[in-house]
């Protein structure tokens, strides 16, 4: 465990941000199968309820950041960027109002907040997510979830540059393919963000 983890991530001033953990990206209606296959082979759905969990029994706050659009894609720049050009090929895909982009089960309470996004890869652009953290007097984010592709590096990069401190959940992030990801994790993960497994942030908040 990192040394200073039980005041870095003090639950009065710390939220946990979970991206992307949809049923249209990590469930039974996923359309990228070899981020489903990583994930279910490491655990990473399990692992980030477990953090779930310990979060909400210490009164850290969860916050599912979600993508979806709208079938008009009205409030969606899908041009600007290869692979969501690639994406919206399909119609259907990640429709709001769709069971695709429901947070998973095994992830939701009622005492969650959700932060929904219509553009773009990370979670604080063109949503009220920097402002919700804010009323909660949250400073540090504890990210989990999808993907270390883009949405975590882009989670990290864009909560150091509102001045909040990261934590990066190891065991309970992922991408594709599963080599880049650790590549990722291993060499710009730490630029941004400390480093922590599961256990370590459930035995921190256990306390």
């Amino acid at each position: 465990m990192p040394t200073d983890l039980t005041d870095l991530a003090a639950p009065a001033r710390t939220a946990l941000l979970v991206m992307e953990m949809q049923r249209g990206v990590a469930g039974d209606l996923a359309r990228f199968p070899d981020l489903a296959k990583t994930c279910a082979e490491r655990g990473v759905t399990a692992n980030a309820a477990r953090v779930a969990a310990a979060a909400r029994a210490a009164g850290v706050r969860v916050v599912h950041c979600t993508a979806a659009f709208r079938a008009d894609r009205a409030g969606s720049h899908t041009g600007n960027s290869p692979f969501l050009r690639a994406l919206l090929r399909d119609p259907a895909h990640m429709l709001e109002g769709t069971g695709a982009v429901e947070v998973l089960p095994e992830l939701s309470d009622p005492s969650d907040l959700e932060s929904r996004r219509y553009h773009g890869f990370s979670p604080f652009t063109g949503t009220s997510l920097d402002m919700t953290l804010r009323s909660l007097g949250v400073t540090t984010v504890v990210a989990a979830g999808l993907s270390l592709n883009l949405g975590i590096p882009g989670l990290c990069l864009e909560a150091v540059n509102l001045g909040y401190r990261v934590v990066c959940v190891t065991d309970a992030v992922a991408g594709t393919p599963a080599e880049y990801g650790d590549a990722v994790l291993a060499h710009t993960i730490p630029l941004l963000a400390a480093r922590a497994t599961a256990g370590d942030l459930v035995r921190a908040w256990e306390g």
